[in-house]
């Protein structure tokens, strides 16, 4: 391993975790040092989320110890993590959404006279954080209020807000565009500057590449091993965490994609929705998967969310088949055939207090009503078996509550819920976000499958290489606007991003 016990900040030594007939870490080892970004990497399920948690004072050892700076390392919560000089920026976001951006990064630590907040102190001291980390968001805005990619950075500055000798990032990137990221990126290479430890956790390899100087792979609940980032590649780094080669990240098409003469199964013409995008328009053919592409702000899931019927159109018109239809709300558009994977699967995607089985059957119950209403309940227990099966979702049982699932995990659920519907449009929203690369190429390969089968999906991602490796045609929008749509030997990221950006000559 790379680093000594004398210059580890934090080291982990044979540490294992059991939950009652479950071990989900196994004799775990790690040596983090000051100055330095250590990435762990392990596809979904690997341990990676209960180690961090553990650091962070969420869970306790089952056995083996950590030392932080050289001195024995339990910390019972977050706050006793805190004191002792590790903050972790969680994946998931734990924001309040009624609360202020100032009141959001200072919570629990409001500056306070005579027993009161100081709301000017509270402001001040918000407003110095968001300026030394370049943030583009308001201390006086309401978290409900910002995009999904703003409020990730708020998530940021509250972890960041408190001196810490290790810092945790967890998933960091996985709403951000690639400016925001520029923003966290030089964050990074501050924090190195003044000496802080950086554990990071990232399913992106470009990124992984760019920043690390150590990588940690786990598999299974166990250690595999630790390279330097200038010791490896991405191709090893993949087969050391899935066990297996991957010789291609996206699986290739069985069919042809349809041709552009055949009649599509959604066009959308001039839509708009005020203050939000204008005049999009494009259609999508049975068995095609199209793209689309742009930076955040520029509205693409504003538009996603108005055909899933969550937004009132201003202007334009939807057909299916052909024929306009209107949707005014989500059960107009499933019952047009539509599904939609949104982002933020945490709060419009799972009920995560409910079991795995609930949550992807719950749009689908009509199809296992008997007489009087009754649930067949053999029939919808095996048709949710059916789909943790084909999507491999990693859960003890379908009794599991998906709260309790990784990120990755949770999404895949998501995914299955319109999967069992067998849609005729699939809209998928940042359907990869937060999962690891092998369970990536499982998602394309169902993507891959869908669109062999005949169901038209509309795929929207922020990464290009994802946009550009799945995508049949790219629909690329900027500022409210549709600028383009690109295909065959046209879909490069120049063209993309030039049309993305506004560069376009």
């Amino acid at each position: 391993m790379p680093a000594t016990g004398n210059d580890a900040i934090l080291e982990i030594k044979d540490v294992t975790k059991v939950f009652g007939a479950v071990t989900a870490l196994k004799n775990m080892q790690l040596k983090v040092r000051p100055g330095r970004v250590h990435t762990i990497l392990g596809e979904n399920g690997a341990g990676k989320s209960t180690l961090m948690k553990i650091l962070a004072g969420v869970y306790q050892v089952t056995s083996g110890e950590i030392t932080l700076g050289g001195q024995p390392y339990a910390p019972a919560n977050p706050q006793e993590a805190a004191k002792a000089g590790l903050t972790i920026v969680f994946q998931e976001l734990s924001l309040c959404n009624n609360l202020s951006v100032a009141e959001n990064i200072l919570a629990t630590r409001e500056p306070s006279r005579a027993g009161f907040i100081s709301d000017s102190a509270l402001t001040r001291k918000a407003e110095a954080i968001v300026a030394d980390l370049k943030l583009p968001v308001s201390v006086s805005d309401k978290v409900g209020e910002l995009s999904i990619a703003q409020r990730q950075l708020v998530e940021i500055a509250k972890g960041l807000s408190v001196d810490a000798k290790v810092v945790i990032l967890d998933e960091p990137t996985s709403s951000l565009s690639d400016s925001e990221a520029e923003i966290l990126f030089d964050i990074i290479a501050r924090l190195k500057a003044r000496g802080v430890a950086i554990l990071y956790i990232s399913h992106r390899m470009e990124e992984i590449m760019r920043l690390s100087d150590d990588i940690t792979v786990v598999r299974d609940g166990a250690y595999i091993t630790t390279r330097e980032k200038k010791d490896t590649t991405i191709d090893e780094l993949i087969a050391m965490m899935v066990g297996r080669d991957m010789h291609a990240i996206y699986p290739p098409r069985d069919v042809p994609a349809p041709a552009l003469t055949e009649k599509p199964v959604l066009t959308v013409s001039g839509l708009s929705r005020t203050g939000e995008f204008e005049d999009v328009s494009f259609d999508v053919r049975s068995g095609e998967i199209l793209g689309f592409f742009g930076l955040v702000g520029s509205g693409r899931s504003e538009v996603m969310n108005t055909l899933f019927g969550m937004g009132h159109i201003a202007a334009g018109t939807i057909s299916i088949d052909g024929s306009a239809v209107s949707i005014s709300s989500p059960i107009d558009a499933i019952n047009r055939g539509i599904g939609f994977v949104t982002e933020n699967r945490k709060e419009e995607g799972l009920v995560l207090s409910h079991s795995v089985e609930a949550n992807i059957s719950m749009v689908s119950l009509d199809k296992f009503s008997g007489l009087l209403g009754f649930l067949k309940r053999r029939r919808e227990r095996d048709a949710a078996d059916q789909e943790v099966k084909r999507l491999a979702i990693k859960t003890a049982s379908l009794d599991t509550i998906a709260g309790t699932l990784s990120g990755g995990n949770q999404q895949k659920i998501v995914l299955a819920k319109w999967l069992l519907t067998r849609p005729k449009i699939l809209i998928l929203d940042e359907p990869t976000r937060g999962v690891d690369v092998g369970a990536k190429y499982e998602i394309y390969k169902i993507i891959r499958q869908l669109a062999a089968e005949g169901t038209a999906i509309l795929l929207i991602s922020s990464e290009l290489p994802e946009i550009i490796g799945m995508s049949d045609r790219v629909a690329v929008m900027s500022e409210g606007r549709m600028t383009t749509t690109v295909s065959g030997d046209r879909i490069s990221p120049e063209k993309i991003m030039s049309f993305a950006t506004g560069t376009v000559s």
